[in-house]
């Protein structure tokens, strides 16, 4: 997507003698655009912990490179699987890092240790680019939803999401503001109402990517998603997602269960865009396996913004001894669920596993 009008992606490789990863810092967004350069493990570690990059797709890229730097420093069996744990365990929830981490692994480690870096960092290059491929694909299956919708209705789609799941959460293009872009370019009307996303106000992301794509949208408080659906003021959901069962059960940031339930009971559609890396096949019971990250105190005693000049700053809201529980993430059963959207396209959450089965359509057409 762009910035400016410049063509920009989340992510990218720094070329020179020790080839190092740009990141665009996501932690002072939207008020400036930072970008950094990272040129060993444990700084793309600090950066997907610290989420100055985040969104499920982005972080498993992040962590393919992340591995490619630790094996130019060592490349030996015994420091292959310690990279591997300590990237791992850095964001759990997201089942996009572990499945980035396992490919390079397993394209590594047949290799002689002479080799290992070089083709580490070729496997994350290649993650990065199908990645792109993935997400333009999501874009077109979801924007026919907004495109059958306008037709129903005859006017502007309502549409609503929940954190953050654009470009800047993946390489580029995003999941469920792909579907957004696609429809947009296209000609379909429609107006976005993205969630503020507390603690960390992610939805301020969506509305500034919303805002420099010319995308019609505004911002309101979390609690406002099902006021407005009560009063048939959405007309579809859409969200991405950290982790999906099989079975459709949707692992996303908090908040997003309410929200599905709110769309249930008001008869709104709510769909889930996910690649199918963020799909995790070895799931038999999400709500119980899949790891929530519980983030630290101060992401909801303290807020972080702009002061009346301008610079940045912060306000703390609640005593530093507060007591604070901060799950990252819930999970939406499948049942509140309409339809997950992949790059095959969309799949009622009961359907999911029988559209992976069959052979993709560009193998099919060869």
């Amino acid at each position: 997507m762009k910035i400016h009008g410049v063509p920009t992606r989340s992510i990218w490789e720094v070329p020179g003698a020790r080839p190092a990863v740009g990141i665009i810092d996501q932690t002072r967004l939207p008020h400036a655009v930072v970008r950094r350069t990272l040129d060993c493990a444990e700084q793309l570690i600090d950066a997907i912990r610290q989420m100055q990059v985040r969104g499920a797709p982005l972080i498993g890229v992040a962590g393919a490179y992340a591995l490619a730097l630790a094996l130019r420093e060592d490349a030996s069996d015994s420091a292959l699987a310690r990279a591997h744990a300590a990237i791992s365990a850095a964001r759990p929830t997201a089942v996009n890092l572990r499945w980035a981490l396992d490919r390079v692994r397993a394209q590594v480690a047949p290799l002689a240790a002479a080799e290992r870096a070089a083709a580490a960092w070729a496997e994350a290059g290649r993650i990065a680019e199908e990645d792109v491929a993935l997400n333009r694909a999501i874009g077109e299956h979801g924007a026919e939803l907004i495109r059958a919708r306008h037709a129903a209705l005859g006017r502007p789609v309502n549409v609503l999401t929940h954190c953050n799941a654009g470009w800047i959460a993946t390489v580029d293009y995003g999941t469920a503001l792909s579907a957004i872009y696609t429809a947009h370019d296209a000609g379909v009307p429609l107006h976005v109402w993205v969630d503020e996303t507390r603690p960390r106000n992610q939805g301020l992301l969506t509305a500034w990517e919303l805002a420099a794509h010319g995308v019609p949208h505004t911002l309101i408080a979390d609690n406002a998603g099902g006021h407005l659906m009560q009063r048939r003021q959405v007309d579809l959901a859409i969200v991405g997602a950290d982790r999906v069962s099989r079975q459709g059960d949707v692992c996303n940031k908090i908040g997003t269960y309410l929200k599905a339930l709110a769309a249930h009971d008001s008869g709104v559609p709510f769909y889930a865009a996910v690649p199918s890396p963020t799909i995790d096949w070895t799931l038999t019971d999400a709500l119980r396996e899949i790891p929530i990250e519980d983030r630290g105190g101060d992401e909801l005693r303290v807020l972080h913004g702009l002061d009346a000049q301008g610079a940045p700053a912060q306000l703390r809201i609640a005593a530093a001894d507060t007591p604070v529980a901060n799950p990252a993430f819930d999970v939406t059963p499948a049942r509140l669920v309409t339809g997950i959207v992949t790059e095959r396209g969309v799949a009622a959450p009961g359907a999911l596993q029988a559209l992976f089965e069959s052979p993709a359509p560009s193998a099919r057409a060869a």
